[in-house]
C-alpha cells in the first residue's frame, strides 16, 4: 500500500513538474505573442485600408470597378497572408521560411479537398469580375431569376429582384450558365404582336401602327421604328411592331410599352381597324331524332338532302313527353299491382 502511494505521488508530482514548465513556456512567450497579436492586427488594418483606397479610386470609373475590386480583394488578402506570416515568425523564432511553405503546401491540399466547392465559387468570382460579362448595377436574367446586380463578391452575386427581394448565387453557377444582360447595350429592341382582322389593309394598319409609335417621344427616332406580318392567326393578321428605347432598364422599357400599346390600340380603332379576339360556333345535337345517325337528314352539323329537312323538336316539348311517358309507366305500375293483390 506503502509502494502504490508512493509511486502515484511520484507520478503527481512529474505531471506538476510539466504543467510548471509548459506554464513557465507560455509565460516566457507571453511577450512575443502580444507582440504578434499587435503586428497582425496591424497588418489587418493596413489591408483594410488598402483594400478601401483601392475601391474608392475606381468607384467612379464604371468599366474599372470590377478591376478595383479584385485588386483590392487580392491585396488584403496578400497583405493578410504576409502578417501572418511574420506573427507566427515572431511566436516561433526557429520556423523558418521553408517550413512555412512547407506547411501552407500542405494545408493548401487539405483546405482544397474540404472546400473544394467554396474555392471553385471563389475563383469563378474572380474571373467573372475580371472578364465582367456582367456589372455592378447592371440588370440581369438567370434562369428563374431577373434584377439588379447589387454586388459581386467572391463567393456569390447578390441581386435584387424587381419586387423588393434579394438572390444570393454562387458564382460558378453564374460562371458555367447562360445569362442574359438587359443592360449590356446602351440601346434596347422591344416588340409586341398586334392582331387585326381579315378584312383590314394591312399596308394601311401598318402605317397607322408607325405613326402611333412616332407618337411617343421617348422612342428613338434611329433606329426607326419598323412593322411586319409575322403569322396568319385563325382569326386575326398577326403584325409585329418594334422599337428602340435607351436607357434600356426594367422601368423604362415597361413605360415605353404602355406608351406605344396605349398609342397602337387607340389609333386603330380611331381609324376604323378592327382588333378581333378568337369567337367559337357551338353547335348542340338533339340526339331524341329519330334521324340521328343519317347524315343526310341530320340537321346540325352535316348538311341535309333537299325537301327532306326534319323539324327541330323543342325543349318543352321533349318534357311534355317525358313527363307523359312517366305517368303512363306509372299507371302501368298499378294496374299490375292491382292484378297482383289477393280478392
Amino acid at each position: 500500500m506503502d509502494a502504490h502511494t508512493t509511486r502515484m505521488d511520484r507520478e503527481l508530482i512529474t505531471a506538476w513538474d510539466r504543467v510548471q514548465v509548459m506554464l513557465q513556456g507560455f509565460i516566457a512567450l507571453l511577450p512575443n505573442i502580444v507582440l504578434a497579436v499587435i503586428v497582425f492586427g496591424l497588418f489587418f488594418i493596413i489591408a483594410r485600408a488598402i483594400r478601401q483606397l483601392v475601391k474608392r479610386l475606381t468607384r467612379q470609373h464604371r468599366y474599372a470597378r470590377n478591376l478595383g475590386l479584385v485588386l483590392g480583394r487580392l491585396a488584403q488578402g496578400s497583405i493578410v497572408l504576409i502578417g501572418l506570416f511574420v506573427a507566427l515568425s515572431i511566436v516561433i523564432p526557429s520556423l523558418t521560411a521553408g517550413d512555412l511553405v512547407q506547411l501552407l503546401g500542405i494545408s493548401g491540399v487539405a483546405i482544397g479537398f474540404a472546400f473544394r466547392d467554396i474555392l471553385q465559387n471563389f475563383l469563378a468570382g474572380i474571373l467573372i469580375l475580371l472578364t465582367e460579362p456582367f456589372q455592378i448595377d447592371d440588370q440581369i436574367v438567370f434562369k428563374d431569376f431577373e434584377g439588379t446586380v447589387e454586388n459581386i463578391q467572391t463567393r456569390a452575386t447578390m441581386i435584387r429582384t424587381y419586387d423588393g427581394r434579394r438572390i444570393v448565387i454562387p458564382n460558378s453557377e453564374l460562371f458555367t450558365n447562360s445569362v442574359t444582360v438587359n443592360t449590356a447595350f446602351e440601346r434596347r429592341r422591344l416588340e409586341y404582336d398586334v392582331g387585326i382582322g381579315y378584312s383590314d389593309d394591312i399596308e394601311t394598319a401598318k402605317q397607322l401602327i408607325l405613326e402611333a409609335i412616332a407618337s411617343v417621344d421617348s422612342v428613338l427616332s434611329e433606329p426607326s421604328p419598323d412593322v411586319l406580318v409575322v403569322g396568319l392567326a385563325e382569326s386575326t393578321v398577326n403584325i409585329r411592331a418594334r422599337w428602340w428605347i435607351e436607357p434600356p432598364r426594367r422601368m423604362d422599357a415597361l413605360d415605353m410599352q404602355d406608351q406605344v400599346l396605349t398609342a397602337i390600340k387607340n389609333t386603330l380603332t380611331a381609324n376604323g381597324i378592327d382588333l378581333p379576339f378568337p369567337t367559337q360556333q357551338i353547335l348542340f345535337h338533339d340526339q331524341t331524332e329519330e334521324t340521328d345517325g343519317n347524315r343526310a337528314q341530320q340537321r346540325e352539323g352535316w348538311p341535309a338532302s333537299p325537301g327532306n329537312v326534319p323539324r327541330p323538336r323543342s325543349i318543352a316539348n321533349a318534357l311534355r313527353q317525358l313527363a307523359e311517358q312517366n305517368q303512363q309507366n306509372g299507371s302501368r305500375d298499378q294496374q299490375v299491382q292491382a292484378t297482383e293483390e289477393p280478392g
